[in-house]
């Protein structure tokens, strides 16, 4: 009877959180940071990005074996091109065998090696998802970005694994595509949807563009302000409008020594909507704000509701990122215990953290480096992921008490544009109140 207690008690016990359990539950490996392509957006295109090539190794990889039997993913790609390191088949086959028969092994390619051969080689080695680059339909287009490749290799690519489904009887392997959103090709991400649709994808992943260089902010189809930001104010700005105030006026004022009765009424106005916002927790940055481009918005909300219908249309599993960045973020890297192993082995916790790079995606120059906690060849991996070091960082990550750097009126400041972050303005040691992949405007095969 005790016994039977004791069991009950233990199953109706709840489950850790992936990020506090003794072993990651995703792993993203680089098979290597070498590419065949010239990809405009890359940040292997940005002088400030400092990349060392190198492919990983067997011996590497097999470092890393002790987690398998826990993952629910393994995604096997970085910065650079999956299919250049020979060693890729060999990692699936070792993976296949260890990993939970429901968990996957998936990477992300620009399709250009994946010949009908190689399609065979990696269905048989056990992969069980594949995406595609794609960031046009066009030739024209998908050539201007994709310095380099045609959309006939896609075609051909796409060919290739859908034959390999067939000869390997395999109806579950997934093959899609990956479309980063810009202003030069948005317009046709709909025709793009329908065409790898028609040439077997069965999911689709569409991403903003990441400027890691200044010119490349005009392309930015993204705004920086918060949804709940814009809504608030949205709120206030109507009832400035019903109320007969141009609230446009604020910083015009702000500062002026003698006000008429009229331009005092805007600043207390303006000064009611900051309050109100503050009391909601939400920040705010009025000059953002008053400038923003409700049209552009608009627009690729219309082209992100034809997507949709096309996904309706075709079956894609479509996943979609912001328009603007969400208020309540939340990281789903270390959230779903993701773990990051770079091609030389050294371990990190995200995407953002991962290779040193000059961001502009907050529309101001910030340097990142990455957060190493240590390299899974000269220690364990479950020594690194189970260290007070990385699980503490993990642990502060789930609390997500962040400022709101995007959104910020004294953004950039010098807590960010330092080269080594030290600290924000709450006083955390994690760089993530500047980081939009947790506000959904970027996304990735996870």
């Amino acid at each position: 009877m005790l016994l039977q207690s004791l069991a009950a008690s233990h199953a109706d016990a709840p489950q850790l959180a992936p990020a506090l359990r003794d072993y990651p539950s995703k792993l993203f490996v680089e098979t290597t940071s070498r590419c065949n392509l010239n990809c405009i957006m890359c940040m292997k295109q940005n002088p400030n990005s400092a990349t060392i090539d190198g492919d990983l190794e067997l011996a590497t990889f097999e470092a890393l074996e002790s987690t398998f039997p826990h993952l629910d993913a393994l995604v096997l790609n970085g910065i650079g091109e999956p299919l250049l390191n020979s060693h890729l088949e060999q990692f699936i086959s070792r993976a296949r065998k260890l990993m939970p028969a429901e968990s996957w092994i998936g990477f992300q390619t620009n399709g250009i090696l994946l010949t009908g051969l190689r399609a065979m080689t990696l269905v048989d080695a056990g992969v069980d998802k594949i995406c595609l680059s794609m960031d046009g339909v066009s030739p024209a287009t998908y050539g201007s970005i994709r310095a380099g490749g045609q959309v006939l290799d896609l075609e051909l690519a796409f060919t290739a694994i859908v034959s390999a489904k067939a000869v390997y009887s395999r109806p579950d392997l997934q093959v899609g595509m990956e479309y980063v959103v810009m202003r030069d090709n948005l317009e046709e991400l709909p025709a793009a949807l329908h065409w790898a649709a028609a040439r077997g994808a069965t999911f689709a992943i569409v991403s903003h563009l990441h400027p890691f260089d200044e010119s490349h902010l005009a392309q930015r189809a993204y705004d920086t302000c918060t949804d709940e930001a814009i809504s608030l104010f949205h709120v206030w700005k109507s009832k400035a409008d019903i109320a007969g105030v141009d609230i446009h006026r604020y910083f015009e004022l702000l500062w002026k020594y003698c006000k008429t009765a009229e331009e005092q009424r805007i600043v207390n106005f303006v000064e009611a909507m900051r309050a109100d916002a503050q009391y909601r927790g939400i920040t705010l940055d009025l000059k953002r704000l008053f400038a923003l481009d409700y049209s552009q918005m608009e627009e690729v909300d219309a082209v992100f509701d034809r997507a949709r219908e096309v996904a309706r249309e075709t079956g894609l599993d479509l996943s979609l990122p912001e328009i603007v960045p969400r208020g309540r973020r939340g990281c789903d890297f270390v959230e779903q215990g993701g773990a990051f192993v770079s091609w030389d082995g050294k371990m990190h916790p995200c995407y953002n953290l991962w290779h040193q790079c000059r961001s502009f995606a907050n529309g101001w120059p910030h340097p990142v480096q990455p957060r190493v906690f240590g390299n899974v060849v000269e220690r364990g991996i479950l020594d690194i992921w189970n260290s007070k070091e990385f699980r503490t960082y993990r642990e502060n990550v789930l609390r997500h008490d962040y400022p709101s750097c995007a959104a910020c009126n004294f953004a950039p400041c010098d807590y960010l544009q330092k080269e080594e972050f030290d600290q924000d303005c709450y006083i955390n040691s994690e760089p993530c109140g500047s980081c939009l992949w947790s506000s959904g405007v970027f996304r990735c095969l996870d």
